[in-house]
């Protein structure tokens, strides 16, 4: 446990709503290292989905420090903030976020655009190989509509690894799939995790949870559960 990436320290989100304070997090305190595969659930409501937007730098904490690849992010500006998640950060939602007029290869590459020191050459090499890890070379030139849940969510992992991102961060990553077709996106997630990736998923579903390494449990806004496995389920 030598290898923190992640590191929060007191970590507290407040929304203010008219004369309504919602305390939506309250002094999380919390590190995830280099390697770790960690789950996040808690019931509707608990605050899971907003640690998870703090993490990926969607959202600012009201108070405490978050320390992300030895940049300390608490207090940077926004354009400071998307240079910082498009490089250390992979993004992988319930809903895939697929955009329906580029194809699987463009939607992939979308993101790599941003990062000004990589040719075209380079970002296409880093699509191919992206689409490779997750079988989906073969519908580079398909378009989302064309392809079922399970292969847009492949598409969306390939798109999340594509950047080679310090951390894959994965919110709800089977809520909209069919059993099957989940129990093939949370096998891609732990043959990434074999292949050295650090992987942080909020779900609500039991048997993704016991996929990871480390659960870790959210109940009003407080951290009340942190458990670290030996092994992990089959």
């Amino acid at each position: 446990m030598s290898n923190p990436l992640i590191k929060l320290e007191n970590i507290e989100k407040v929304f203010y709503t008219e004369d309504v304070e919602t305390h939506a997090l309250s002094k999380i305190s919390l590190t995830i290292n280099k390697g770790e595969y960690v789950s996040i659930s808690g019931p509707s409501g608990c605050g899971k989905s907003t640690l998870l937007s703090l993490l990926g730098l969607l959202d600012t904490n009201t108070g405490g420090s978050y320390q992300l690849a030895e940049h300390d992010v608490s207090n940077i500006s926004k354009q400071q903030r998307a240079k910082i998640r498009n490089t250390e950060i992979g993004f992988i939602f319930q809903s895939f976020n697929l955009i329906s007029d580029l194809d699987v290869e463009e939607n992939v590459e979308l993101p790599l655009t941003y990062r000004n020191n990589l040719t075209k050459k380079q970002r296409k090499e880093m699509v191919k190989n992206a689409l490779l890890q997750v079988d989906m070379a073969h519908r580079a030139k398909h378009f989302p509509s064309q392809l079922s849940g399970g292969q847009q969510q492949r598409v969306a992992v390939a798109r999340a690894i594509a950047g080679d991102p310090s951390i894959i961060l994965a919110d709800e990553p089977t809520g909209n799939l069919d059993s099957k077709n989940a129990a093939a996106v949370m096998a891609l997630l732990d043959e990434l995790h074999a292949k050295g990736a650090t992987i942080c998923m909020v779900t609500h579903d039991p048997r993704s949870a016991e996929q990871a390494n480390r659960n870790i449990e959210i109940l009003d806004g407080h951290l009340v559960s942190d458990q670290v496995k030996t092994t992990k389920a089959a």
